[in-house]
């Protein structure tokens, strides 16, 4: 016999179910409405700087995505508004467009804050909301504007990894989050969406690679909104120390290690690294805020997740300190060392320059700059002395590095023509600490000549009368604007 009350209760269930389904879709769909409102298509024309002939520059133009968040800001990445000249943004689903201007940047980052100068373009958008660090396997929506169309794209895709990673437009670690969603140029600055928050914001995709995309976390992006609270932008803090892995049994046995003790060894640190006052070579660091620091330098910053011990020191603002447990002498020792450095600081030549133009300087022809990683980027694969100096560290001696680029044909500079990338060491037999100060040496030479050297002693001559004579004449034969850059 059927029993009715069972039927009827199974259709009523699957009925609610059904019900239930629908509303959910609805909601959705309503959620992702407003969601479509909050981003915008942002439009960057940009002056590319010259490296290689620093008093030159061309134009481009870029596009990029972009998602309004609270107190009328648009939240996008750096590179799509890097060394820009002029910005316009435009909302979903209307043509017109608003000119924008840069509120806050952190190239370190590549995270930077725009907002309209019409406010009315804010109008019935919703800001959209930062949520937590979503978890490996989580949905996710990518929104944007990839290249190929106006329209507005979303692409489906789930989080399958979330460790440092390097961030092409700086080139410095930090926690990534990589996903499968599909990711192409013009996504850039694009937030990706979970339960209706902000999980992160699409940076770059990993070429020669299909489907593999990374996205700024939001831990990254708490950082940069809660640094600039104050009106200027700090960066993120570095130790300066510089540590080797105790994974080696050998290298532990050296230092007495037990299997119960992991962490990193100090090995030194950077010579005006405030480090330098409270560690000593040979100290283990075994833990960073009380998290324990395994053999290959990496920490447990979820149930089984693991990225380097940056991640600790990345969650601090500049100004704030960290704490270290260590052993010292085969005694425990707890450190709590002020964070009140950037790795700039900590670089002999410095990460990528952008909204800036090439510091250089003419005299009689020789034209001389600092070295860069941006000009390193356009020497491409070459360059490999340059390249090597890339490696080191500063020293109070010598902050900077200065090069001869290249040498404009003049009768003063006969037989020297050929001579490009030439590292200088000093001026008239003495060294110098940095660019201007090199700069400034050859200003206020007094003698007839200025002798060039290089670490081998190999030396290069310049008549100081002549060359400040042909200075104009040179700068018409070359069609050069000016024959330093502004900031000299």
């Amino acid at each position: 016999m059927i029993d009715i009350f069972r039927v009827h209760f199974m259709v009523l269930s699957l009925a609610l179910s059904l019900f239930a389904a629908a509303n959910h879709d609805d909601l959705n769909q309503t959620q992702n409405e407003l969601i479509k409102e909050s981003i915008v298509k942002i439009y960057t024309v940009a002056k590319s700087p010259d490296f290689t002939r620093p008093w030159n520059s061309s134009m481009y133009r870029v596009t990029g995505s972009g998602a309004v968040i609270s107190g009328n800001r648009i939240l996008t990445n750096a590179h799509v508004v890097a060394n820009h000249t002029f910005i316009e943004v435009r909302r979903y689903g209307e043509t017109r467009r608003y000119e924008a201007k840069v509120q806050s940047v952190s190239h370190q980052a590549d995270l930077a804050l725009i907002t309209v100068l019409d406010k009315s373009f804010f109008k019935g958008i919703k800001p959209l909301e930062l949520g937590k660090l979503p978890k490996i396997e989580q949905e996710i929506s990518v929104f944007g504007y990839p290249t190929g169309g106006n329209t507005l794209s979303i692409t489906q895709g789930i989080v399958s990894r979330i460790e440092h990673h390097r961030y092409v437009h700086s080139n410095e670690k930090f926690l990534a989050i990589q996903v499968d969603a599909a990711i192409n140029p013009g996504n850039s600055g694009g937030p990706a969406i979970s339960d209706g928050k902000i999980v992160g914001v699409v940076m770059q995709n990993m070429s020669h690679a299909h489907s593999i995309g990374y996205l700024v976390p939001t831990m990254i992006i708490d950082h940069f909104l809660k640094d600039i609270e104050d009106g200027k932008y700090d960066g993120f803090p570095h130790t300066g120390l510089t540590i080797e892995k105790l994974e080696n049994p050998t290298l532990r046995s050296f230092y007495h290690l037990d299997n119960n003790v992991s962490g990193e060894l100090v090995a030194g640190w950077v010579y005006n690294s405030t480090a330098r006052n409270f560690f000593k070579k040979g100290d283990i660091i075994t833990a960073i805020d009380g998290h324990k620091i395994e053999n290959d330098g990496t920490v447990e910053f979820r149930y089984h997740e693991y990225t380097s011990m940056k991640y600790y020191v990345d969650l601090h603002q500049m100004g704030e300190q960290v704490s270290f447990d260590i052993i010292r002498d085969r005694q425990p020792k707890k450190i709590f060392l002020p964070l009140v450095h950037k790795v700039d600081d900590m670089l002999l030549v410095k990460t990528k320059r952008y909204d800036t133009m090439p510091t250089y300087f003419i005299y009689g022809g020789y034209v001389f700059t600092k070295l860069t990683s941006n000009l390193l980027m356009q020497y491409g694969s070459s360059a490999l002395e340059l390249r090597y100096l890339a490696t080191q560290y500063p020293t109070a001696e010598r902050k900077e590095i200065v090069i001869l680029l290249k040498v404009l044909a003049s009768s003063l500079s006969v037989g020297n023509y050929g001579i490009q990338r030439w590292v200088i060491s000093k001026v008239n037999g003495e060294t110098f600490p940095d660019f201007k100060t090199f700069y400034q040496k050859i200003m206020n030479a007094k003698g007839k000549i200025t002798l060039l050297e290089d670490k081998e002693g190999i030396k290069l001559a310049i008549d100081n009368k002549k060359a400040k004579e042909i200075g104009e004449m040179l700068l018409k034969r070359y069609a050069i604007a000016k024959w330093k850059s502004d900031d000299l």
